[in-house]
């Protein structure tokens, strides 16, 4: 797969229903593809749109008009069109996501957080559960803390287990939004390495990253929302 992902003339726009159904363009005719071994970098300044960007390709949200291609499953797929047996197929094996925030089932422990995506894929929980001490351990979250449900964490030790939870997979596609914004210098650096292992592994990585020197660190690429954003728009 030399190019997992394709987004063409893709645009969306809001409804605001509390003020009498106004549509508020967020971004239009975005188009760009993302190589297998590459890390773009969507950038511009807040609001543009780079999150709603990151969430159409998730199927978190709705596609006003344009393609997301996909290859899944021998045939190449349009995300913007995909019913929801064929989304859920595409997050369980092309697409993974880190977003900014963790958002777990209360009172599962971390080591099974991180776990879950591997499991839901058919490998053995032990096996999973090995993987996850793994990449838990490799950022620096305590060993103490792996029993314990993530909800009790502190902001930084919640994204490293979302972090780890993103990374446990092969996904061909991976979307970080914000992975580093709760990390110290350390554990920034450990991000840094783990992005450059996909990098390696061939993985095709899309992200937002406001921290500029990790930014530097891990772009092959920037793509420069402003050029798709509208002007006067409201974006996620």
């Amino acid at each position: 797969m030399p190019t997992p992902l394709v987004v063409s003339d893709v645009a969306k726009s809001f409804t605001m229903h509390l003020r009498d159904g106004i549509r508020l363009p967020v971004v239009t005719n975005v188009s760009f593809s993302i190589k297998a071994g590459e890390c773009a970098v969507l950038g511009g300044p807040s609001g543009a749109g780079k999150s709603s960007i990151l969430k159409m390709i998730y199927g978190n949200y709705a596609v006003d008009q344009g393609q997301i291609i996909v290859p899944y499953r021998d045939r190449l797929v349009d995300i913007a069109s995909a019913d929801p047996r064929t989304m859920l197929g595409i997050r369980r094996e092309m697409v993974g996501y880190v977003s900014q925030f963790l958002r777990t089932v209360p009172r599962v422990s971390a080591l099974d957080v991180v776990a879950e995506p591997l499991v839901a894929r058919g490998v053995k929980r032990g096996e999973a559960r090995e993987k996850a001490a793994v990449l838990l351990s490799g950022l620096n979250l305590p060993e103490r803390l792996w029993a314990l449900p993530p909800a009790t964490f502190s902001g930084g030790e919640q994204q490293r287990v979302n972090i780890a939870r993103g990374f446990i997979t092969d996904h061909p596609v991976l979307l970080l939004d914000e992975p580093t914004a709760s990390l110290d210098a350390r554990n920034r650096s450990v991000v840094v390495s783990m992005i450059e292992a996909k990098k390696a592994a061939g993985v095709a990585m899309l992200g937002i990253f406001h921290d500029e020197d990790v930014r530097e660190a891990v772009a092959d690429r920037i793509i420069d929302v402003t050029a798709f954003s509208t002007a006067g728009g409201v974006a996620a």
